[in-house]
């Protein structure tokens, strides 16, 4: 099944689920008002929320009853803030070409466990919500990845049993400062300010809404940006994911618990034939670089728009579109 948060008063938004095709949507208030209430209590609302949403499936209404057009545009985040944000680097190209942008060997440790960080998430942005930017100077970056949320996972939890608790997938803008990068990893303790907020695909889906496209531990979509129209990249997210959703999982669990609700990113989707373009800034700058002597791709300036899209083996859209504009931020 498909589902969606409606933008509200309330922080949380307003849980929706949405039709397959993404074109309605209805609350469920008595089943769980928020997506968060829905990923606390998921064993008992699952079958309800399925029930739900076969019905607005099944029905032959142009707009079925108790239901509404599906706007992206009035959606948030999935989760518009969630209790972790856990984001991986899980694609060795991707690797290669970042290490080689700062001028370091990549790390053996990186072919042997997944490479993760605990981002910001008290906030995310919604598919169509702008990013705001104070300085063009800090080199704004997109970078279009996928990924899963889970419900409660124990301390411990092995890989092996890591897959059962993804309960949700979808796309995501990891919104990066290059320029701001090198002065905070410098510091030895990570990132912060070169790290705003995410923004999230308009639909969240369970995995078996997936089919074929998703094997228990990596989805296989074509990831598609572009950039001011004209496409950037459209590389594979399955083939070349060195550590499964699975593994990432586990690794984050290795000393703690995780909450119902927690967010794992597979990092930017890359792969080794650069005939397919990239799904960031950077590494298109550092391709060319290699193949030029010289980086000729600027990073996003106000105005601009990226928009990002994942689609299945049927060449169908996963989660709708990521569509946001730069825009200068002002203070309220």
């Amino acid at each position: 099944m498909k589902l969606a948060t409606l933008k509200s008063s309330s922080r949380d938004g307003q849980l929706l689920v949405v039709s397959r095709d993404m074109r309605f949507a209805k609350a469920v208030p008595n089943i769980a008002s928020t997506m968060q209430q829905a990923l606390d209590r998921w064993e008992e609302v699952s079958a309800a929320l399925k029930d739900v949403y076969d019905d607005i499936n099944e029905s032959s209404d142009v707009l079925p009853k108790g239901t509404v057009a599906f706007n992206p545009d009035e959606a948030g985040s999935p989760l518009p803030r969630a209790y972790q944000w856990c984001d991986g680097s899980t694609y060795i190209a991707h690797a290669e070409r970042m290490a080689r942008w700062r001028q370091i060997e990549v790390p053996k440790v990186v072919f042997e466990e997944p490479l993760v960080y605990q981002g910001g998430s008290d906030t995310f942005l919604g598919p169509c919500d702008p990013i705001e930017l104070t300085s063009e100077e800090w080199g704004l970056d997109f970078e279009a990845e996928i990924a899963v949320i889970s419900d409660a996972v124990r301390m411990g939890t092995p890989a092996s049993r890591a897959s059962g608790h993804i309960k949700l997938l979808m796309l995501c803008n990891d919104v990066s400062l290059r320029n701001l990068i090198p002065r905070e990893l410098g510091k030895g303790f990570g990132f912060y300010q070169s790290k705003p907020s995410s923004a999230f695909s308009p639909v969240a889906v369970t995995p078996n809404e997936l089919g074929k496209d998703w094997d228990g531990s990596r989805l296989h979509a074509t990831v598609v940006s572009n950039l001011n129209e004209v496409e950037f990249g459209r590389p594979n997210s399955g083939v070349e994911m060195q550590f499964g959703f699975a593994d990432i999982i586990a690794h984050a669990a290795k000393t703690r618990d995780l909450g119902p609700g927690s967010i794992f990113g597979s990092g930017t989707v890359a792969n080794r034939d650069i005939s397919v373009g990239s799904s960031c800034i950077t590494e298109k700058r550092m391709i060319e670089a290699v193949e030029n002597g010289e980086a000729k791709t600027g990073y996003m300036r106000f105005g601009d728009r990226v928009r990002i899209e994942a689609f299945g083996s049927d060449g169908a859209s996963l989660f709708g579109a990521i569509s946001q504009v730069v825009k200068p931020f002002k203070a309220s």
